[in-house]
């Protein structure tokens, strides 16, 4: 897949990450982003190196979607954890 690709499921994958988990977080709709793209590259990662299994091998496949948004999570989790005790203060 090329990188319009990664940047496309990593944009839709950042959105359906917020949806699963909604909330206030620190930061705005371009956080989401970015934490989409790159939870996108650690779920396809993650797939890899756990299960064996190359997570990424097409746009419209089913486990490139999961690995995304799973990774998204991820991270999205981790950011709220570290930033959301600055935002008490």
């Amino acid at each position: 897949m090329g990188i319009i690709a990664w940047i496309v499921i990593g944009l839709l994958a950042g959105a359906i990450a917020k949806l699963l988990l909604p909330g206030k977080d620190p930061g705005g709709i371009i956080i989401t982003m970015l934490i989409g793209i790159a939870g996108g590259l650690l779920g396809g990662w993650l797939g890899k190196v756990i299960f064996g299994v190359d997570s990424i091998d097409g746009f419209f496949n089913l486990s490139t979607w999961v690995a995304a948004i799973v990774g998204s999570l991820i991270l999205l989790i981790l950011y709220r954890v570290i930033t959301g005790n600055r935002r008490r203060a």
